[in-house]
């Protein structure tokens, strides 16, 4: 036929595949690659153990540890034995009880505090001790002087940053200002203190009025 096609020509019987439509069965459910945060944010806490050293001040140790890494040192407990404790006793008849110093050896039964960079508020690091004697007598108090290592003394912590000093109970104009400055401030600026994406942000109140953070109080240095 002129100008056209002789379909018998083709040959008689012979079929045309199709492709089907759509996407090829299981192309959705390809694995998405996992989401992985590479930078660390500022207010994780890190798992430390710690082990000081026989002959050196468990209290001095760790404040050069929290000074030199600007981290704030939670201590959860300790293991080990002491020497040449020098303890503030509670009194109940005074905020203050008297200080006394025991010689010999001491088990460490349970040690407790905190110890945070300068510049800190006052009276908000300091560490509790108990203490378990030769005899089997019990001692304990604050921590308000040296706490000599006589062996191996090991501590379990976490360490902490940007920790910040809250004064309770909030007053009413106290909360109506921090409310305020929660809503004004961007949360770009929140990022800029704390080291966290901006994308990571949500809901977050930054420090304000009535907040002390020593993070952020640092001195900065001279060019």
């Amino acid at each position: 036929m002129a100008g056209g096609v002789d379909r018998s020509a083709t040959g008689v019987g012979e079929h045309v595949t199709r492709r089907p439509r759509g996407r090829p069965a299981g192309s959705k459910n390809k694995p998405k690659p996992p989401i992985i945060i590479t930078r660390d944010s500022a207010n994780t806490l890190r798992a430390h153990a710690m082990e000081i050293s026989p002959g050196c001040d468990v209290g001095e140790s760790l404040a050069t540890f929290a000074r030199r890494k600007q981290r704030g040192i939670c201590v959860l407990s300790a293991a080990g034995c002491v020497t040449n404790v020098t303890l503030r006793q509670p009194s109940p008849s005074s905020t203050t009880g008297p200080i006394v110093t025991l010689h010999g050896h001491f088990e460490i039964l349970s040690l407790i505090g905190s110890v945070l960079p300068p510049p800190a508020p006052p009276g908000v690091t300091g560490l509790d001790i108990y203490l378990a004697g030769p005899q089997g007598q019990v001692v304990g108090g604050a921590v308000s002087g040296p706490l000599i290592a006589s062996g191996p003394v090991i501590i379990m912590a976490a360490t902490f940053m940007n920790a910040t000093f809250d004064r309770l109970p909030i007053d009413k104009d106290e909360a109506a200002a921090v409310t305020t400055v929660a809503h004004n401030q961007h949360l770009i600026s929140v990022s800029d203190v704390y080291g966290i994406p901006p994308n990571l942000l949500s809901n977050t109140t930054p420090p304000s009025a009535g907040i002390y953070t020593w993070a952020a109080a640092r001195p900065l240095s001279k060019t």
